[in-house]
């Protein structure tokens, strides 16, 4: 025969082992609680008291590249956009309207000035009368050079006939045919006739000066004549105005007909080949702005190629003005005043401790900060460094995969621990 277990077999009673069964249960219900409020003292205890995690707003440290950029909304101009003004006061006419296409020289208005026209008129006249004068002076000074030259040649010969008088008084005094009187006046007469030429010669210098020199005078009022005739005429030129630019017409700033005052703007062109985006950047920002940082300005959906042209050296209204230029050519179909948003690259850092930006961090600061682990808030130290639109640079404090609080940290009261609880 085969035997079985039925010998180790025994029957166990109905009433005895449930009972066990309780008390075992009951037990590890104990200790799952007693270790449920030992957890839950330990977090009591880590904080100092709780807040409300609703009212913070936590955010998770990674790590990755930290774009600087600022988007603005800028609005399209003209690099070139002159205003063209009026030379003379008078009535203005037209000859174009606002929005029609302009060629560089080509005729948009004319303005009719009598005044101008007459005193034109007037100058003339004026340079023609001292072009006579100027004329009148020329001869005279051929006339006194002249008549000097007469003087010098006459007491020459004067000097000449007193020698030979003088020469032949010698000779009649050697051979006793005249006294000597004669001889010493014929000696005077010729000393005489040597002091006049050297006056008349010293008359002819003199006289070539003032005569020149009221030349001079005479020429130099002409030349102010001519140059003042030559501004009235570029003037009455001028009141035939030009486009200075392939472009279009703009704005009529006056209307048609009206009386103009000098020097007053009229009409304004614009060059359609040179448009540039302005925008208004915050102070915070701009203080890293450069001229010639690159950057991109949307238009439609394609973005086109820019650059910092300028920045102004001025803060208004917490905010400073710049100008953006397309690299290449400018896009099809812009218009003057047209919105566009531009986006302008200020940095780049790859590998980098990055969190969400907020109102509680700050860049480059060293303000401690609440590290989040297990519903509990550390206060700890922490320095932020560059800031882009919604990251902020962490160089020390935490590391990727902390939980940290970035908005609310006032409600915290500087608390070095708090508990976050869900209600």
């Amino acid at each position: 025969m085969i035997r079985d277990t039925s010998n180790q077999d025994m029957s166990l009673g109905s009433g005895v082992e449930p009972r066990r069964l309780r008390r075992w249960g009951v037990g590890v219900v104990l200790l799952l609680a007693l270790g449920l409020g030992v957890l839950g003292a330990r977090r009591w205890g880590l904080g100092e008291r709780s807040v409300d995690r609703q009212r913070v707003r936590i955010a998770e440290v990674t790590r990755g590249k930290l774009v600087r950029d600022i988007v603005a909304d800028g609005r399209v101009t003209a690099a070139n956009n002159p205003t063209l003004y009026a030379e003379a006061a008078g009535i203005i006419t037209f000859r174009v309207r606002a929005g029609d296409a302009a060629k560089r020289g080509q005729p948009l208005a004319e303005i009719d000035s009598p005044e101008l026209a007459s005193q034109l008129g007037q100058e003339r006249a004026l340079m023609a009368s001292l072009e006579t004068e100027a004329e009148r002076a020329d001869i005279l000074v051929q006339q006194g050079s002249a008549d000097a030259l007469k003087r010098i040649d006459e007491a020459l010969l004067n000097r000449k006939t007193a020698a030979r008088e003088l020469e032949r008084y010698r000779f009649g005094y050697r051979e006793r045919l005249v006294p000597e009187l004669d001889m010493l006046r014929a000696e005077d007469a010729l000393e005489r006739a040597e002091i006049l030429v050297s006056h008349a010669r010293g008359d002819q210098k003199l006289s070539e000066r003032a005569l020149g020199f009221e030349r001079r005078t005479k020429r130099l009022a002409l030349d102010r004549q001519r140059v003042l005739v030559r501004e009235l005429e570029r003037q009455a030129e001028a009141l035939l105005i030009r486009s200075p630019v392939d472009g279009q017409v703009g704005q009529l700033l006056v209307a048609q007909s009206a009386n103009v005052a000098t020097h007053a703007p009229v009409l304004r062109v614009v060059d359609l080949t040179a448009f540039e985006l302005e925008i208004q950047v915050p102070d915070s920002f701009a203080r890293d702005l450069a001229i010639g940082m690159p950057a991109q300005i949307g238009a439609g959906n394609v973005e086109h190629a820019a650059r910092v042209r300028s920045v102004a050296p001025e803060v208004v209204g917490g905010e400073v003005a710049s100008r953006l230029e397309f690299s290449g050519k400018p896009p099809e179909g812009l218009r003057q005043n047209q919105r566009l948003t531009a986006r302008i690259l200020l940095d780049e850092k790859p590998d980098t401790l990055l969190v969400e930006r907020g109102p509680s961090l700050e860049p480059h600061s060293s303000r401690p900060a609440y590290l989040v682990h297990d519903d509990i808030a550390e206060r700890r130290p922490l320095i932020t460094g560059a800031a882009g639109l919604d990251k902020v640079e962490i160089l020390s404090g935490a590391s990727a995969g902390d939980q940290l609080v970035i908005s609310g940290a006032d409600s915290l009261d500087d608390a070095e621990s708090i508990r976050l609880s869900a209600r």
